[in-house]
């Protein structure tokens, strides 16, 4: 009997230090590898309680003297994480949009020096546009029948009442890019910013993309990018496993190949590196990777589930890049179910 219980002691401690490992674990290569700093016990309790259904995406506010990360989840609002990542807050949400799911998050800095905040409503068929305090400044709707969106099939797709799914939107030289890919369209729509002090919105006649796999086209267009000083748009093309690149006037340039069967969901820039959140695994047994990219080659593999013990993170929705003094921090979000961690670099 003393033979057994050293031997199911010795068992446990083996357990335990094996999830002790995962949990305190290194995933990534070369400089590019990262331990979890936080986890979801770090946000509002607010947002705890929802977390499980998230399906957005983070925007950073990288102004001067500024550094706050932004997000939003279903049921709790939008939710600030501090410049220093230490602490996180609730910001008072429009019911409109607190109880509908907000796809992902840009931030937006006005001519008049006033900052916003940018939502696809993926479920309500509206983008939203927020001041930081969270306050509603403008939606725009479903264009009307009639409205020329500057491509004959987005003109016909909304004259015979077709749904307004985006599932991003970036802003760029007084213009907001849409991306559609939820829907059976897959066009970025683009609308001009007519107005800033109120803010005002209009459908523009400039659209691009359309479902397909050939060059230009998308598979559930996904996440957009802007690259200002590139003059150039990154659009997550998800089921096709690829990145693909347009001038901000609609003009394919190019398109980066990522792992094969991956589904990318978004792009981050951050210097001359990028992070790619993917929704799948190419091993569909294991959950999804975080990429980090230089010179559009991954450098950097991060999984999350196997190698640092977060279980709920089999698909992964979105991650930023964060640089506090020498270190990088990868913010990221797990979707079905929804998790959140942030990952600090291991030097």
């Amino acid at each position: 009997m003393k033979r057994i219980s050293i031997l199911a002691l010795f068992a446990t401690v083996l357990a335990i230090s094996f999830v002790r490992a995962n949990e305190t674990g290194v995933s990534g290569q070369g400089k590019m590898k990262f331990r979890v700093l936080y986890k979801s016990d770090h946000l509002p309790a607010e947002a705890q309680k929802v977390l499980k259904g998230a399906h957005g995406g983070f925007t950073v506010d990288l102004s001067k003297g500024k550094g706050e990360t932004y997000f939003s989840l279903k049921g709790a609002g939008i939710i600030q994480i501090s410049s220093d990542l230490k602490s996180t807050r609730m910001i008072d949400t429009p019911e409109v949009m607190k109880n509908t799911n907000l796809h992902n998050t840009s931030i937006w800095h006005a001519p008049d020096a006033k900052s916003h905040l940018l939502f696809p409503g993926n479920e309500a068929n509206k983008v939203f546009v927020t001041g930081l305090d969270g306050k509603l400044d403008a939606t725009l709707s479903t264009p009307e029948a009639g409205v020329d969106l500057g491509s004959p099939v987005p003109n016909e797709y909304f004259r015979s009442k077709g749904a307004f799914i985006p599932t991003d939107v970036e802003q760029s030289n007084g213009k907001l890019y849409i991306t559609t890919g939820y829907s059976k369209l897959d066009y970025v729509l683009t609308a001009r910013i007519s107005k800033t002090s109120p803010v005002e919105l209009a459908w523009n006649d400039l659209s691009f993309g359309g479902k397909g796999k050939g060059p230009g086209q998308f598979d559930t267009g996904h996440g957009i990018t802007v690259l200002p000083k590139l003059k150039r748009l990154d659009i997550a093309d998800r089921a096709n496993g690829e990145i693909d690149r347009f001038s901000m006037d609609g003009k394919y340039l190019s398109t980066v190949t990522m792992p094969k069967d991956s589904f990318p969901c978004d792009t981050y820039y951050l210097g001359k590196y990028a992070v790619v959140g993917s929704l799948n695994n190419p091993d569909k047994t294991k959950g999804a990777a975080i990429y980090i990219m230089e010179n559009d080659k991954v450098i950097s593999t991060i999984l999350p589930k196997e190698e640092l013990g977060l279980t709920n993170f089999m698909h992964i929705h979105n991650a930023v890049l964060r640089q506090i003094g020498k270190k990088l921090y990868v913010i990221a979000q797990a979707w079905n179910p929804g998790d959140f961690a942030i990952f600090e670099q291991v030097q």
